[in-house]
């Protein structure tokens, strides 16, 4: 009998944010227990952080006895009356696919499988159990739950319509000037492939605007980087691959005779009450599916105009040399920028079989980031402090991989740090952590000054409620855990000390903490 592997993580939050962190890499659905109420309050970023991505947990939560006595595992100690909630669900409702509370042993068996399927149906996303005391404590006979041997429900894995796929073929054969924005990805390793390759063949401009993960290759020429502006106000044609916001409306302004297409597991977007980009064509599955079945059709279908598509060549190339002589950093004495650690970090991770988990830390537009699961960014629901426990949890995945998390000082704070040191030390699952230090809510004063540049907020030398000095010394904290640490303030210094980082995780099976004094931004 096969069991699951029992990891024990010391912080709720952080064993949210190693389950999606491994599900990243190896694909497959996680499971996390938390306690009661109150580990349930600190898993549910976690948990809204999985719905945004789509990303299948199983979450399982004690409740507390609704019994005060007279049964075995009624209340016993003043937290059994502290914790009771009248609705604990509803913590997590809104992130969750499906929610239910245990209430009979025999049941099990059922449930989990239920809870897999629907996980693991299109679109993806996560499930929740509630497991109460009284239920727990009850008798059970184990043998037939021990004899299911198989899932008793399969997940729904979506597909294209195949009437739609063939009219988008036709679209993209007689499009002038086709663009594909792509946020989450390109599927699987063989769906990523293709896609290279088929927009690659019809030399289609693809923009990886806030890429929460990566569709193409930064160095495919029809990479275009991440500002979607300048291909968007030509575009006669605008594929969406899996984008909740595939660019910023008050800004970006697609052509009024364009077509618009959406294709992803949702493509709609039905868990988000507000979502209003226009979409000609909606194709909903998963995106191998997609992707192999629209690459199949394109092969039927030559191109209407093959003038247009030697022209697009020609300005992809030009475009290319112009975004990678723009991308070249020059140190300089005046501090260390978000700039130069992205290059820097790009450089180093370069070498080896990594993937990279940015959260408000570098850009990927600086990099250089070539495998399908290279590089993954905070996910647009916000809960920060997850790259840390995900880059930790991709580690476990796959041990043999280099897994680095590079992200802000607030958002070290936020990922419980000592409890995430400790995880790291215990299970032998050393990273990369680079901490980008520049004192201060980054984000935050960012936000105001876009929303308000001429406000009094804008004009102080400290814009209030976004200071975080005295910085702590982050050194200290992952030394706690034996953690080869090092802080970084002169710019000639910086690769240096990232290759000894580097040579730290990969050789000596520590975890490393780089510190870098940056400059705000």
């Amino acid at each position: 009998l096969r069991l699951p592997n029992l990891v024990t993580v010391p912080h709720e939050h952080a064993a949210m944010g190693m389950a999606h962190g491994h599900y990243l890499i190896s694909g497959r659905p996680q499971a996390v227990m938390l306690h009661t109420n109150v580990g349930l309050a600190n898993g549910a970023i976690g948990a809204i952080n999985a719905a945004c991505e789509q990303v299948p947990i199983l979450i399982m939560s004690g409740r507390t006895p609704t019994t005060e006595e007279g049964r075995l595992g009624a209340r016993t100690v003043p937290i059994g009356w502290g914790q009771e909630m009248r609705d604990q669900g509803a913590l997590v409702r809104e992130a969750c696919k499906w929610e239910y509370e245990l209430r009979f042993p025999e049941q099990v068996p059922g449930l989990v499988s239920r809870m897999l399927a629907i996980a693991g149906s299109t679109p993806k996303g996560p499930v929740y159990l509630s497991l109460p005391r009284e239920v727990l404590c009850e008798p059970v006979e184990i043998t037939g739950l021990m004899e299911t041997g198989q899932e008793l429900i399969k997940p729904s894995v979506g597909a294209p319509n195949p009437a739609d796929v063939k009219l988008l073929a036709g679209w993209i054969a007689g499009a002038q000037n086709p663009l594909i924005v792509a946020q989450r990805g390109a599927g699987d390793e063989r769906s990523f492939q293709s896609f290279a390759g088929m927009v690659d063949d019809w030399s289609i401009p693809v923009c990886t605007w806030w890429a929460t993960a990566l569709a193409i290759s930064t160095n495919h020429p029809c990479h275009v980087g991440s500002e979607p502006g300048p291909w968007l106000e030509s575009a006669d044609l605008v594929i969406v691959l899996n984008a909740l916001a595939p660019w910023w409306p008050d800004i970006h302004r697609p052509r009024s005779d364009a077509r618009i297409v959406n294709l992803g597991p949702d493509p709609v977007f039905s868990r988000f009450p507000i979502r209003n980009f226009r979409s000609d064509l909606s194709i909903s599955g998963e995106l191998p599916q997609i992707i192999e079945a629209l690459a199949e059709a394109l092969g039927q279908c030559p191109p209407d105009n093959k003038s247009a598509v030697v022209r697009r060549t020609t300005v992809l190339t030009a475009s290319e040399r112009v975004r990678r002589g723009r991308t070249a950093i020059t140190p300089s004495g005046n501090g260390i920028t978000r700039e130069l650690v992205s290059q820097c970090l790009g450089h180093v991770l370069e070498e080896v079989d990594s993937s990279l988990f940015s959260e408000l830390g570098v850009t990927l537009d600086l990099l250089t980031r070539r495998g399908r699961r290279s590089w993954f960014q905070e996910p647009h629901s916000g809960g920060l402090g997850w790259s840390f426990p995900a880059a930790i949890g991709a580690k476990m995945a796959d041990p043999a991989r280099v897994c680095a998390a590079a992200l802000g000082d607030g958002s070290y704070m936020f990922a419980n740090p000592v409890a995430c040191h400790h995880a790291s030390e215990a299970l032998g699952l050393p990273v990369l952590i680079v901490v980008l230090n520049n004192g201060e809510w980054g984000a935050v004063r960012q936000s105001v000054t876009g929303l308000y540049p001429d406000g009094l907020a804008s004009r102080v030398n400290s814009m209030p409620l976004t200071s975080l000095m005295p910085s702590p010394d982050f050194g200290l904290v992952a030394k706690s855990c034996r953690a080869w640490t090092r802080q970084v303030a002169d710019t000639e210094d910086l690769e240096a000390s990232l290759r000894d980082a580097l040579a730290v995780v990969a050789g000596n099976g520590r975890t490393a903490l780089v510190e870098v004094l940056t400059k705000p931004d």
